[in-house]
């Protein structure tokens, strides 16, 4: 059956990725991005694709009435609101004393109140009407500390605690929530670090800093239908690619997600934030310098924990 569904941030990347796995199963699918143009585009390109069919909308996710009128504007025209990615982000790094609070707001502002705005306009629309169901965009860099790139890690542990913390209230009243947790994807993201913003070590193209903690980078198309499959199943947390979950699944650091809110418990075990090399001395790079990611708790052991390490725990999505 189709439905109507909202994708932000969805010119490019994860975004663009959903917004076509979306369509391609026939769902009707408003492509919102703050690049007006590209958005356009990509409705158009997916409408000539099919079988379902997408419109574009230019929509600032740091604005909260802009977000508000327009998922209302999506329910009233259509009668219902089935899907809504709130997907927007931007990738904020450098060494903390790098970073200025000017970094730090505008990670907040896109990363983590864009996402609350999403869900602030989303769900009592869904209550409502009794369905429906919220996807927010995280990273595994929301489940495991990420150096290097602190806003950015901070504002995605922020989305996956809002994700899980609604789903256990929204569980009984018939709205789904789920939070995605990617590794490296290869969106356009990467290239363009600290956007309009001061310039750290880390800004502009940091494509070639990422391959040398996750060599192959996750192709958007691929993570699109790991996210329609965890969507389908209703999962919590959605982790891609699965080797990159830490051992024992991504519910050894938020087991909430896996017992759902009956469950008495509501502490999350907290993943190690140490990074080592087996003699105990710190993981530095090729130069000397601090990791882009955080050695994971998997980091060591055999079989799944070793591909989990070189994976990447944690990572720009």
């Amino acid at each position: 059956m189709s439905g109507i569904a909202i994708v932000t941030g969805g010119a490019s990347g994860i975004g663009r990725a959903i917004a076509a796995a979306l369509v391609a199963e026939g769902h009707n699918v408003t492509v919102a991005d703050l690049n007006g143009p590209g958005a356009e585009q990509v409705a158009e390109e997916l409408t000539k694709r099919g079988p379902g069919a997408a419109v574009a909308a230019r929509l600032d996710v740091t604005d909260a009435v802009a977000v508000a009128d327009l998922y209302r504007s999506v329910k009233a025209g259509m009668g219902r609101l089935d899907l809504v990615f709130n997907n927007a982000g931007i990738a904020v790094g450098g060494a903390a004393e790098e970073l200025t609070l000017e970094h730090w707001n505008r990670a907040i502002d896109v990363n983590l109140k864009g996402v609350v705005h999403g869900v602030h306009a989303a769900y009592p629309i869904m209550l409502e009407q009794g369905f429906g169901h919220i996807v927010n965009t995280a990273s595994l860099a929301g489940l495991v500390p990420m150096p290097m790139g602190i806003p950015y890690t901070a504002t995605k542990h922020a989305v996956v605690g809002l994700s899980l913390g609604l789903r256990a209230e929204a569980a009984g009243r018939g709205v789904r929530v789920s939070v995605i947790c990617p590794g490296f994807v290869d969106t356009p993201l990467l290239t363009n670090i600290n956007p309009d913003l001061p310039k750290t070590r880390m800004s502009g193209d940091a494509r070639e800093d990422i391959r040398r903690a996750q060599p192959r980078l996750y192709p958007a198309d691929k993570l699109a239908r790991d996210v329609m499959r965890g969507v389908r199943k209703n999962r919590a947390l959605i982790v891609a690619p699965a080797s990159a979950e830490p051992p024992g699944g991504p519910c050894a650091c938020f087991p909430m997600a896996a017992s759902g809110p009956r469950n008495s418990s509501w502490t999350a075990s907290a993943p190690s934030n140490s990074a080592t090399e087996p003699d105990g001395a710190p993981v530095r790079g090729p130069s000397g310098e601090l990791p882009l990611i955080a050695r994971p708790p998997c980091a060591g052991g055999s079989g799944r924990r070793r591909r989990a390490a070189r994976s990447g725990c944690a990572g720009w999505t």
